[in-house]
């Protein structure tokens, strides 16, 4: 999905503000997690993407979906659209200036596009975020931040057909995501979405065959790779093609600025790519 980066929000928008101070201590501990040596101390720079562990919006359990997550109303952010499954469906993200860690920071978010349409599958509600990051009045992050949202799933239903993950990348790397690192995961996030811990729920309910790996995760793998590979980071966008299960193995790809996840069965998960960071006088 592009998106333009003047693009105003609808003038009746409501715009939501979040201040959070950038805990080195969680930063450090998604490093650790994700089997990264831990390296973050206040005033180093955050690496790419780790702002998601931080700008928490937590609700009391009434107030909770049968998800786990938030449920929508008219007083919130993003309306109820009558669809009871989320999905995170991709992004993209405008790196301007590093983000420190130890440092206050504000979140400024509004709903830039609120839509519903009729698919194959039934209705689906589309919905787009946009995220601005300042710190010490600059801002350093631009992010837009794509949902779906659609009906439960019919038992007789066709299960859709992914598409074939790309074998022509030049780097490849095996990652495995196991329960532990999705409780960890959603723990440094606070996301209460079931589907990445409750099995019972993401089988019986959602129609998974596993606990489903988050969208972001996957993300926040590929970007540490394109960063190792290309430098500090300029613009990553990325969308997610097919679900990937806790029990299966993945392969992050990289050809060019081009990077992909791949499941053991060859179905493609994810699709990014990144802009490096222009080099100093250039």
């Amino acid at each position: 999905m592009t998106h333009s980066n003047d693009t105003a929000p609808p003038s009746d928008a409501k715009l939501f503000r979040n201040t959070d101070v950038m805990d080195p201590a969680r930063s450090v501990a998604l490093q650790v997690a994700l089997g990264v040596p831990p390296s973050i101390v206040a005033g180093a720079e955050l690496p790419p993407f780790f702002h998601q562990l931080y700008f928490w919006t937590p609700v009391p359990p009434d107030q909770l979906g049968r998800d786990g997550h938030p449920g929508l109303s008219k007083a919130g952010l993003i309306p109820d659209l009558g669809l009871p499954r989320r999905m995170w469906a991709g992004g993209r993200l405008l790196f301007e200036q590093p983000l420190k860690a130890g440092q206050e920071a504000e979140k400024c978010s509004v709903v830039e596009r609120c839509e519903t349409k009729m698919g194959r599958s039934g209705p689906l509600g589309f919905v787009t975020l946009r995220h601005d990051i300042h710190q010490q009045g600059q801002r350093c992050l631009r992010e837009w931040h794509d949902l779906v949202y659609r009906e439960d799933p019919s038992p007789e239903a066709p299960k859709p057909v992914p598409p074939q993950a790309r074998e022509d990348e030049e780097e490849a790397r095996q990652v495995r995501f196991d329960s532990t690192l999705l409780f960890r995961y959603s723990a440094l996030t606070f996301n209460g979405h079931r589907i990445h811990y409750d099995l019972d729920y993401a089988r019986e309910v959602e129609g998974y065959t596993g606990l489903v790996v988050h969208g972001p995760l996957l993300a926040q793998q590929l970007m540490l790779l394109a960063q190792e590979l290309m430098g500090p980071l300029a613009e990553f966008s990325f969308r997610a093609t097919a679900p990937l299960m806790h029990f299966e193995a993945a392969t992050l790809c990289c050809r060019g600025r081009d990077l992909w996840v791949r499941a053991p069965d060859g179905r493609q998960c994810m699709q990014a790519q990144a802009v490096p960071r222009p080099s100093p006088g250039r």
